[in-house]
């Protein structure tokens, strides 16, 4: 299982921005632009799943710097990433270990089934999910963390204040650590008439944004040899999974016999899925060699 982002709780899980991403590079066949701490998270995701593993910094350096970061940035990445609890560090001799920290750890396994479950909803029994909410402007930053959450969990708004998703949503869970459930109301329901399924998944996303989000993933990624520039394996693992993950988080698995005939993400899948197979081992091989496994004390764990 390739675990990558998940639903913007807080620090660096939540600084992508709301609704779909903007993926537009000057050049169409170049990588998108893609924050560092996304990268972190990426690597953290794939190549120390194992708690007993982790990278020293130079490592971590030496793997941002396969996708285009700077040292400086990369140090100013782990710097703030470490304040936030999002990275953990253990010494050993003078050497500085990093690794996700256990919530962390957690969240990514989570946002990597997020990520890789089908953006194609084929199974759709006609149950939706409502949510109202309704926060004083006094909690405006927990209002937009609601906002950031419901959206990678598919919400959409369909009016202010008035949030839909096509499947069944267990909003409790959904937002458990934000303090928010007495400002919610919850219900299942189905399309009745005179309003019409297409018509509500018009009003509540932007299927032309989110059409061209996998187009320009195909034109980057649906040839032979995508991102020819890109130094290794590991680099066009660690842009394809971001760039992927970005787009898994802008669409709500919409049911199918409602999207157009051509709906581009069903090859894109295809392509993704493949790439990710294709990258694998050779990503591994060169993680292999920045990664290291520690004991539970920080001293050498067993080979």
């Amino acid at each position: 299982m390739t675990a990558v982002l998940t639903s913007g709780d807080d620090g660096d899980l939540a600084e992508e921005p709301d609704g779909v991403p903007d993926l537009v590079a000057a050049d169409p066949l170049a990588p998108v632009a893609v924050r560092p701490q996304t990268h972190v998270l990426v690597f953290c995701g794939v190549h120390l799943r194992d708690p007993g593993t982790a990278v020293p910094t130079p490592g971590l350096i030496d793997a941002l710097a396969r996708v285009g970061v700077g040292e400086h940035a990369a140090r100013s990445t782990v710097s703030r990433m470490l304040r936030r609890g999002t990275l953990h560090r253990r010494r050993r001799g003078k050497r500085i270990y990093l690794s996700p920290s256990p919530r962390v750890r957690a969240e990514l396994v989570e946002g990597g089934e997020r990520a890789w479950q089908s953006p194609v909803n084929r199974t759709w029994d006609g149950q939706w999910t409502l949510l109202g909410f309704s926060l004083p402007e006094s909690r405006r930053a927990d209002r937009h963390l609601l906002r950031s959450r419901l959206q990678w969990a598919g919400f959409g708004m369909l009016q202010n204040g008035l949030w839909v998703a096509p499947r069944v949503v267990d909003v409790e869970a959904l937002v458990q650590e934000l303090d928010v459930l007495d400002h919610l109301k919850v219900f299942r329901a189905q399309v009745a008439a005179p309003s019409q399924v297409a018509e509500l998944i018009d009003d509540a996303w932007d299927l032309a944004t989110i059409a061209r989000g996998y187009e320009r993933f195909l034109a980057r990624w649906d040839r032979p040899d995508p991102l020819p520039g890109a130094p290794d394996d590991l680099a066009r693992q660690l842009w394809l999974l971001a760039e992927w993950t970005l787009l898994a988080r802008s669409d709500p698995g919409l049911p199918v016999e409602y999207l157009p005939a051509d709906w581009p993400a069903v090859r894109a899948e295809h392509v993704a899925l493949r790439l990710r197979t294709r990258y694998e081992a050779g990503a591994a091989a060169i993680a292999a060699g920045l990664v290291e496994r520690l004991g539970p004390d920080g001293g050498p764990g067993p080979s």
